[in-house]
């Protein structure tokens, strides 16, 4: 690594609130960004990285995504949107849909290819909300879709157990239900087995 990365810092970038001369004493440094006046406090992406998934020889290919409605609309907690989202899923058969939570503004799931030479997770996604578009129930409510969603793959197996309890609390932590089981608007659509 460059000597000046090592001092925490790049081109464009400056320290503030150097850490004191002392080594015991800990000071939080704050980089700000010389161009744009942004710190690093606050993330300023306003669109997700999507990474490419990564195919690793006998392991599983599971990846986390995340969608959000336009401007985070409360819309998809019905049951006629639960039914065209499940009919736009498994239309677009490039990926599987595994487990899945539909809050009111949001959709959690867990996708995986569902052949070896797949589309990307952005083309697909792109896909099944377009199909869902065309069968919206409540063509007001357009338009329906962040432009993006968000996409983790997932690298271990405890990883999938540890974000499904997350997203399985999400009707309670939104005090939409008492328990998780009791939100009707989630379920499995594939088993989505990790294996490594």
């Amino acid at each position: 690594m460059p000597p000046s990365r090592r001092m925490g810092t790049c081109t464009g970038w400056t320290m503030e609130g150097a850490a004191p001369s002392a080594p015991d004493e800990k000071r939080r440094h704050k980089v700000k960004n010389t161009k744009t006046g942004r710190d690093n406090a606050h993330p300023s992406r306003k669109h997700p990285a999507n990474m490419p998934v990564v195919d690793v020889f006998n392991r599983s290919t599971i990846v986390f995504l995340t969608v959000c409605s336009k401007d985070r609309k409360p819309i998809f907690a019905h049951q006629d949107v639960h039914d065209v989202l499940l009919s736009a899923w498994s239309r677009a058969r490039l990926w599987l849909v595994g487990r899945y939570m539909i809050m009111p503004d949001h959709i959690h799931m867990f996708c995986s290819p569902a052949v070896c030479s797949h589309k990307t997770v952005r083309a697909w996604m792109k896909y099944w909300k377009s199909l869902a578009s065309r069968q919206w129930p409540c063509p007001a409510e357009h338009p329906i879709w962040q432009q993006d969603g968000w996409d983790t793959q997932l690298r271990r197996g405890e990883s999938y157990s540890e974000k499904w309890e997350y997203v399985s609390q999400n009707p309670v932590r939104s005090k939409l239900v008492e328990v998780p089981d009791a939100w009707p608007y989630q379920g499995v659509l594939h088993i989505l087995p990790w294996h490594d």
